[in-house]
């Protein structure tokens, strides 16, 4: 079992000082949640427009260039999004670990959600009809 620390309660200065960092840190994962949505947007947008500019072509399925293109977009969308989510997970326990506390954390709410549309995005992709 992990033993308990007791933290001292924080003084006016130090609190605020910990609530600014706990901010930063939030708005640092907003941040890579923002470049996260672009990439799995834009990769899945690359994607459909070319399955609608090839749609009655017969050189639609080999085209894959462009296919792969808009795929490794939206898989450099979910790698950044995970990543991100682990380098906050750690800043925010050692913050809880120096001070005590464990803030909650809206912005990981939303990047799972964003995660989850960029899994649906490229299941989609992947099992194109």
């Amino acid at each position: 079992m992990h033993k308990q620390v007791e933290h001292p309660e924080l003084d006016k200065s130090t609190k605020l000082a910990y609530d600014r960092t706990w901010l930063a840190y939030e708005r640092t994962m907003n941040a890579w949640t923002r470049t996260s949505v672009s990439l799995i947007t834009f990769g899945f947008s690359v994607y459909k427009f070319l399955a609608v500019a090839n749609a009655g072509s017969a050189n639609a399925r080999r085209s894959l260039g462009p296919h792969v293109f808009g795929l490794a977009l939206v898989l450099l969308g979910l790698i950044t999004l995970v990543i991100a989510a682990v380098e906050h997970g750690q800043s925010i326990r050692l913050l809880s670990r120096e001070y005590g506390g464990k803030p909650r954390a809206m912005s990981v709410i939303f990047a799972s959600l964003v995660a989850l549309l960029g899994i649906l995005a490229l299941v989609f992709m992947l099992y194109r009809p």
